[in-house]
């Protein structure tokens, strides 16, 4: 490779000189399959799986991995994240209902959210959801007046606010004090979520969660939240007898989406969780728990990759070239939303130097609408086929049918193999759940 870019993991190229991703050329699948496409390498998500097994197996005693799987809710992700022996998170009434069609052991979902509806908490409920991850009064009165009609006990983690910002960008902080997450610490608001758990008949309290945000690359962050979670242990302990058996530590580990990225490695990512939780529990003299994570993006964001097709280049001169694709926004909000950076690459001329630089646009009605704000290209030209790497998480999660778009199709690609895991959709899918307002007479 000559570029100093992003590639798949199992990224090579072909003797025409096109991108091939494990031993598929990624220009023969846009033109079989049609883009914008999502292509995932099943290798790279099973061995992030197996990492983040070794890394926390070498460092603890204790430990639960689980796919936050927000950052793609499919089934077949579901199903390779099951046979790798990972468990499963959740956060809404859909990403349960995905993970019961691919056959997850519902015993193994941990079912989050900051507003589960009465049908969503029942739905859980009725096919034996493992943990609910309570996260406000009103959602303990709710599950309450439920397992008491149903007369059964539900194991229960709650979610505290530790009141830790982490370094990262403000809509993907979720730990800080002014959050709608969980119970914070402020007025003593977790500590009587603690209590009033462990004295209701039906709820089983195991234990406390806490998330403090996404695409974290400071480390100390992490030794910060549990240092604040085990002052609490120590003083509902002491309060109440209140006995932490499961420590949920959230996900957050960042990941590299440009070359100028430097993320924690996922080693020492689990050291300082493992490390961070020993000598916080041996400070406040308890026990030390089960130490659960849940890494979403750093599963699944560089197995994946998007495929577009290049419609126009529009040159202004003395300004700057734009090079428009297929997609866009539908299929990415993340840099409009997040200010989220990627490269790009012209998948079939790998084997040139980018000569020229340009801004990736999409095709939506939207200024906003930019996928790259400054890239170098190979001579762009209509019909190329252009891709972005590290597009695996939240991509296809987040993706919409604004202007009438159809959302793309995921495929799988496996030792040269490819194949479909969501289908693209149809033109007729955009309207078959709509209604005219007037019958044809």
């Amino acid at each position: 490779m000559t570029h100093t870019l992003i590639y798949p993991v199992h990224a090579n190229h072909t003797a025409d000189g096109h991108l091939e991703v494990d031993g598929c050329d990624v220009v023969e699948l846009a033109h079989t399959y049609g883009t914008p496409l999502f292509i995932y390498e099943e290798k790279t998500i099973r061995d992030q799986c197996r990492r983040f097994k070794d890394a926390f197996a070498a460092c603890a005693n204790d430990y639960e991995i689980i796919y936050a799987s927000k950052a793609l809710p499919i089934i077949a992700v579901f199903q390779l994240v099951e046979e790798e022996g990972l468990s499963l998170d959740v956060a809404s009434g859909g990403e349960y209902h995905t993970a019961l069609v691919a056959g997850f052991p519902t015993e193994r979902i941990f079912y989050h959210g900051n507003n589960k509806t009465r049908w969503e908490l029942e739905y859980a409920l009725d096919n034996g959801v493992g943990t609910i991850v309570v996260d406000s009064m009103d959602e303990m009165d709710l599950l309450e007046t439920l397992l008491a009609a149903a007369g059964r006990r539900q194991r229960v983690l709650l979610r505290v606010t530790p009141g830790i910002e982490a370094h990262t960008h403000d809509f993907i902080q979720t730990g800080q004090i002014d959050s709608k997450f969980g119970f914070g610490l402020a007025g003593g608001l977790a500590r009587d979520a603690i209590e009033r758990a462990m004295a209701s008949p039906w709820l089983d309290l195991w234990g406390l969660h806490a998330h403090i945000g996404s695409q974290i690359f400071e480390l100390g962050a992490f030794r910060s939240e549990i240092s604040v979670l085990a002052d609490l242990l120590k003083e509902t302990r002491e309060a109440f007898g209140f006995e932490c058996r499961w420590l949920n530590a959230g996900g957050g580990l960042g990941i590299k989406y440009t070359a100028d990225d430097t993320p924690a490695t996922i080693q020492a990512y689990a050291e300082v969780k493992c490390r961070g939780l020993r000598e916080e529990m041996a400070r406040v003299d308890l026990p030390v728990p089960r130490i659960l994570v849940e890494p979403g993006r750093s599963i699944v964001a560089k197995a994946g990759i998007t495929a577009y097709t290049v419609g126009t280049v529009k040159k202004l001169p003395g300004i700057r070239t734009y090079v428009s694709v297929d997609g866009g926004m539908s299929d990415n909000i993340r840099p409009m939303l997040y200010e989220a950076e990627y490269e790009v690459m012209i998948a079939n001329k790998v084997d040139h130097e980018p000569d020229t630089v340009v801004r990736v646009v999409g095709k939506h009605c939207e200024s906003s609408d930019v996928l790259v704000k400054e890239a170098r290209l190979v001579s762009p030209e209509p019909g190329d086929i252009l891709v972005t790497p590290v597009t695996g998480a939240y991509c296809f999660a987040m993706a919409s049918n604004y202007n009438g778009s159809c959302r793309p199709a995921v495929v799988m690609v496996n030792n040269g193999k490819a194949r479909v895991v969501v289908e693209r959709e149809s033109l007729d899918d955009l309207v078959a759940r709509q209604r005219p307002l007037r019958s044809e007479s």
